[in-house]
């Protein structure tokens, strides 16, 4: 037997305006109002409502058979309250057919994990809020941010009573062994590891509507044939990729809105298969060896790694700025303050400042507001300027620019 276990992330980010150096300590506008509205309604028309009618059609035309899993960041969610309010009821009527699954994420799609365990704990459980609120579900299984996952990181979700959590399915960290199992990291045997068959999910993500991909087009029959072909060789089949990849990442006219309404009735053709959620996977299926993970990995770029938003001087020297002020900003008492200094946490931001343009340069431009890396770079550190400045006065941070 063979499960499907469809996971998609949906997300988000404020996105800055163009803050200068002569807006520091004039104004504290930091987050582009009018693009972050025009891109949420511009995704919501081309992805959030067309995929989300597609997936609850899915759902009722085959009885409950078809399931999916979803990681929305909690800025994402914001963003559709404030912009797009029909997006948030169409997750809703999907969460009401009991075949939706909703994954716990740093609220803030944060790198904390790797800076603040403290702050990572406190997104993590802004989340969880969140999604209960919204969804009435406590989640079980934990994705973080990109993908990012080590055996730390198998240790502190464990401990914090996770029974499961996504990662890739790197070919550094399988070598031989295939990621169509369940697996378990060496610090945590009872945090059971979905990976990401990064092959068959990049397939639909990147390759779909590629003329060049010697395997174009991808028709569902050829589809199927290749997630049948784990039969005998893995018993679940983990399909991770951004929802954007519906009618946003592919257009709609390159036909990925027929191939997605046909893989469900295909794959179920096949007696031996069927469609789980990650808790499902996790209870229906048992650890088949263990992971050693030390350097962290991701589902980014093609190293895999953290790279796509520490690999320049710019990013690290950003990154270090943002947590270097953590404790100020959690001691002026100012949640403002506190609420914006989360938002420039967002990963994003530090992927615009990346300086990768060979193989995936093209990835790195998408969505991205800035005209090149560096006025990222500048934007970010004008930002961070204005808000020691505040802590400045606050008296609780010495008044300095950053260099």
């Amino acid at each position: 037997m063979v499960s499907m276990c469809f996971y998609f992330q949906v997300h988000q980010p404020f996105r800055l305006r163009n803050y200068s150096i002569f807006d520091i300590g004039k104004n504290t506008n930091y987050f582009d109002e009018k693009k972050n509205k025009e891109i949420m309604q511009k995704v919501a028309g081309k992805c959030y409502l067309p995929t989300n009618k597609t997936m609850l059609d899915l759902i009722n035309k085959h009885d409950g058979k078809f399931k999916i899993s979803y990681s929305i960041s909690g800025v994402a969610l914001e963003q559709f309250e404030k912009y797009a309010p029909q997006v948030l009821d169409s997750f809703m009527d999907l969460n009401d057919t009991g075949c939706v699954e909703f994954l716990n994420e740093t609220y803030h799609h944060s790198l904390s994990f790797l800076y603040s365990k403290e702050e990572f704990r406190e997104q993590i459980k802004l989340h969880q809020k969140k999604i209960k609120s919204l969804f009435k579900q406590t989640p079980i299984v934990f994705r973080n941010t990109e993908l990012i996952f080590n055996n730390e990181l198998a240790n502190f979700i464990q401990k914090m009573g996770y029974s499961g959590i996504l990662a890739e399915g790197a070919d550094n960290i399988l070598g031989w062994r295939s990621p169509n199992f369940i697996y378990t990291a060496k610090t945590a045997p009872g945090l059971k590891m979905l990976l990401k068959n990064y092959k068959l999910s990049d397939d639909i993500a990147f390759r779909f509507s590629n003329r060049g991909w010697k395997e174009w087009p991808l028709t569902v029959d050829k589809y199927v044939k290749w997630l049948n072909a784990a039969n005998g060789n893995g018993n679940l089949m983990n399909l991770f990729m951004d929802y954007e990849t519906f009618g946003e990442h592919q257009w709609e006219d390159t036909g990925i809105f027929d191939f997605l309404r046909h893989l469900p009735g295909e794959i179920l053709k096949h007696s031996d298969n069927n469609f789980v959620t990650p808790s499902e996977a996790i209870k229906k299926y048992e650890p088949v060896s263990e992971l050693d993970i030390h350097s962290p990995v991701s589902w980014a770029d093609v190293e895999r790694d953290t790279s796509a938003w520490d690999g320049n001087k710019m990013q690290k020297s950003a990154i270090n700025q943002i947590y270097l002020i953590e404790n100020a900003v959690k001691k002026s008492g100012d949640k403002n303050l506190l609420e914006k200094w989360r938002k420039l946490q967002t990963s994003d931001h530090f992927y615009y400042m990346c300086t990768k343009w060979f193989n995936d340069g093209d990835v790195h431009k998408y969505f991205n507001p800035y005209e090149n890396p560096y006025d990222a770079f500048i934007t970010f550190m004008n930002i961070i300027n204005d808000v020691n400045l505040r802590l400045g006065e606050k008296n609780i941070l010495k008044k300095e620019v950053v260099v």
